[in-house]
């Protein structure tokens, strides 16, 4: 699980139809240094499933690979991210 801020949000005019009722979001992977409040530390955006409802500015904690779909098996679906946590506050050491 790596944790990641939300960016922005994808429209889509076509999509698969059993994915109705969620959102697509951009976010950034965020490493330790960014993640202190530092300069830099922010990897390359890519694109995720959202069910829960997070919002630009959250921090998420995102499922990626196979552990992305399980929440829909044993259906297949063509996720490769996935939030699975809105983090509300984050203490780093």
């Amino acid at each position: 699980m790596r944790i990641c801020e939300v960016i922005g949000t994808v429209t889509l005019n076509r999509w698969e139809h059993t994915l109705t009722g969620a959102r697509w979001k951009v976010v950034v992977p965020l490493t330790a240094v960014a993640l202190k409040g530092e300069d830099g530390g922010r990897g390359e955006p890519f694109v995720v499933y959202d069910e829960l409802g997070c919002g630009t500015g959250d921090l998420v904690g995102i499922s990626e690979g196979a552990e992305a779909v399980a929440p829909f098996h044993p259906e297949l679906k063509p996720i490769d991210g996935y939030v699975a946590v809105i983090i509300d506050s984050l203490d780093i050491a």
